[in-house]
C-alpha cells in the first residue's frame, strides 16, 4: 500500500472515530424527582436536555388529590387523537433531526405518562421515526405499563430499547447506580458510538476495514460473513447487528 493510500485510510479512521450518535433527553418534572434522575443521567452520558414546561403556570397539581392531573389524563384517554385533549406547553425550539437517540424521562400520573410530556410527544412523536427511544419512568409505586403504552402510541415508529427503566420515588437518591446498570443492559455505548446500522443483506458495494485499519473486504456486495460489531464501512464507523 503506497503512502497516499495509507494517509487516506488514516484520515477515514480518524474522522469516523470522532462521529457519534447524538442523544437528546426530554423530560417533565413536577416534584423534581425526574429532574434529579436526568441530572444524574447526563453525568454518565453525553446528551442535550430539554425540559418540558406547562404553559399555565402556578398550578397546584397536588391539590384535591391531584385533581388537575387526573382531569388532564382523563381528557387524553377520552380522545387521544385530538390536539385539544392535551394541555398546552411552552414552545420548544429543538431540531429533532440532529438526534439519533432520544431518552424520555416521564413521571407516572394515574397509570399514564404525565400529561404535559404527552403533549410534547403528540406534537413531535412523528418526527422520531426510526430513532432509538429510551424510557425512564418515575412513580411512587404503580407499574409502568401504561407509560410504555403511551410512549409507543405517541411514537409509533420509534425504535424502542428492549427495556425501560423504572425508578420508584424512594429510589431517586440511588438513581446513579440504577442508571448505570440500565445503560449497560441496553448496550447504550454501542448505540452512542455508531454512525449507522447496516443490515447484513442490504444490497450495495462495500469497502470494509476493522477499527484498527485492516482491510477486510473490498467491493463486497454482502456483509453476511461479518460478525456483529463495529467496522469502518465506506468511510463511516458502522455497527453491524
Amino acid at each position: 500500500m503506497n503512502m497516499k493510500k495509507i494517509l487516506l485510510l488514516l484520515a477515514i479512521i480518524v474522522s469516523s472515530m470522532t462521529v457519534h450518535a447524538k442523544t437528546l433527553v426530554v423530560y417533565y418534572s413536577y416534584t423534581n424527582n425526574v429532574h434529579t434522575i436526568v441530572s444524574e443521567l447526563v453525568k454518565q452520558i453525553n446528551a442535550d436536555v430539554l425540559r418540558i414546561e406547562p404553559a399555565q403556570k402556578g398550578l397546584d397539581y397536588e391539590a384535591n388529590n391531584y385533581a388537575i392531573g387526573s382531569a388532564q389524563i382523563a381528557a387524553i384517554r377520552e380522545n387521544p387523537g385530538h390536539e385539544t385533549s392535551y394541555p398546552a406547553i411552552d414552545p420548544t425550539d429543538v431540531n429533532l433531526a440532529q438526534y439519533d437517540c432520544i431518552i424520555i424521562g416521564a413521571p407516572l400520573w394515574w397509570s399514564n405518562m404525565a400529561a404535559p410530556l404527552q403533549t410534547y410527544l403528540f406534537k413531535n412523536g412523528g418526527t422520531m421515526a426510526g430513532k432509538k427511544i429510551g424510557l425512564i419512568v418515575s412513580s411512587y409505586s404503580s407499574g409502568i405499563n401504561g407509560v410504555e403504552s403511551d410512549a409507543q402510541r405517541l411514537i409509533p415508529d420509534g425504535d424502542f430499547f428492549d427495556r425501560s427503566l423504572w425508578i420508584r420515588s424512594s429510589q431517586t437518591s440511588n438513581s446513579a447506580s440504577l442508571l448505570r446498570q440500565w445503560l449497560k443492559d441496553i448496550d447504550y455505548e454501542t448505540v452512542a458510538g455508531m454512525d449507522d446500522t447496516v443490515a447484513a443483506n442490504e444490497p450495495d458495494s462495500y469497502t470494509v476495514f476493522s477499527v484498527n485499519g485492516s482491510l477486510l473486504a473490498q467491493n463486497a456486495s454482502t456483509l453476511h460473513n461479518l460478525e456483529g460489531g463495529l467496522y469502518i464501512i465506506n468511510g463511516k464507523k458502522t455497527y453491524i447487528k
